[in-house]
């Protein structure tokens, strides 16, 4: 499946872009790619109408601004399917814009400025009761930081950027090919300046002039009440910054899990059960449950049967959403007993022989 562009992008927006901004750039656009129009096309509409009525709204800007394009579906945890390419695997990076913008000279908007950082990828594993509250977690990783002495731009204190000769300032280079096909111009970011136009007269004495430094840094993480196993956050800003002082990518944070010996999850539900003896199943009786909000009291009516399922409403997991919590459901296992004395022996054949007369074992 394709990965979709940025909403911002498609809009030609700013994730910083206003309200109004916001609206004005659908209108533009909409208009120009109408299919009804001259000239429109319906694809292009599309894609830019879902873009509006996702940043239009607040509560759905804030979900994809945090989780991307599975936040804005309602889904912002989506089980380890990230959005987006670059991801830094074993260290090696891939900007498959980059790709199609030096085979397709361009097209599909060229990018000029520096290179946005790569995205990084790291896991956690939490509990399975910090799941169902939420924790803050600090993340430990090795990343390419900004430069804390040049502030990124890869100039020594004090000195200044010239523009770059080799691209002339455009932070781009091109090149004609001649193919079977004719001349092919391909566009590429300028390896001099990475894609800066400037250059430092004096190169930072700490990175060379790159304004990136390798470092660890410690992030901390705000997982949310009843996230899944699997599931996967994206922090917007936090991924590795690229050579010349652009925007970071962003850090993506799988989380994982440990499974509890005392619960199970299912979707929102949350399951468990509890063994009762024999007798007190028949006669009825109080059971202590125990819950991820504590201790609490079942009662077990008599004549209760094994795999009886109870339900404790509004125990389960949370909503992502902060809207309410699933159910605890308990199932009652009635326990048989191994091994009988004479008596207790004896009173059991009783009433087995008592219930065959009644008929209460036929067919």
């Amino acid at each position: 499946m394709p990965t979709k562009r940025d909403y911002y992008e498609t809009l030609g927006l700013s994730k910083s872009a206003t309200a109004d901004e916001i609206k004005r750039a659908y209108r533009k656009l909409a208009m120009e790619h109408h299919p009804d129009k001259h000239g429109g096309d319906d694809a292009q509409f599309k894609e830019v109408s879902e873009a509006y009525e996702v940043l239009k709204d607040d509560q759905k800007r804030a979900a994809y601004d945090q989780f991307g394009h599975a936040g804005a579906q309602g889904n912002p945890f989506g089980g380890g399917q990230n959005a987006g390419a670059g991801f830094d695997f074993n260290g090696a990076g891939f900007d498959f814009s980059d790709i199609l913008n030096q085979f397709m000279g361009g097209a599909g908007g060229q990018r000029s400025g520096p290179a946005r950082g790569r995205d990084l990828e790291v896991s956690v594993v939490i509990e399975f009761m910090e799941a169902v509250k939420g924790v803050e977690k600090d993340i430990s990783l090795t990343l390419d930081d900004t430069c804390e002495r040049c502030s990124g731009d890869g100039a020594e204190p004090g000195a200044s950027l010239k523009t770059c000769a080799t691209c002339q300032g455009q932070g781009q280079v091109r090149r004609v090919q001649q193919t079977i096909l004719g001349a092919i111009q391909q566009v590429s970011t300028c390896h001099t300046c990475d894609g800066r136009g400037k250059v430092p007269e004096k190169p930072c004495t700490v990175c060379r002039g790159s304004g990136v430094m390798r470092r660890q840094r410690t992030i901390s993480v705000r997982i949310p009440a009843g996230i899944d196993d699997g599931a996967t956050m994206r922090l917007s800003g936090k991924g590795a910054a690229p050579k010349g002082g652009g925007p970071k990518g962003d850090l993506y944070v799988q989380v994982r899990v440990r499974p509890d010996k005392r619960f199970e999850r299912r979707g929102s539900e949350i399951l468990s059960s509890v063994t009762v003896p024999m007798a007190p199943a028949a006669l009825g009786t109080d059971v202590p449950v125990e819950t991820v909000d504590g201790p609490v009291t079942l009662k077990i009516p008599a004549g209760t049967q094994s795999g009886k399922v109870f339900k404790f409403s509004d125990r389960g997991m949370p909503s992502l959403s902060g809207r309410g919590r699933g159910d605890h459901l308990v199932t009652v296992i009635v326990e048989t007993p191994g091994k009988l004395t004479a008596k207790q022996r004896e009173l059991l054949e009783q009433f087995v022989g008592e219930s065959s007369k009644k008929g209460f074992f036929r067919r």
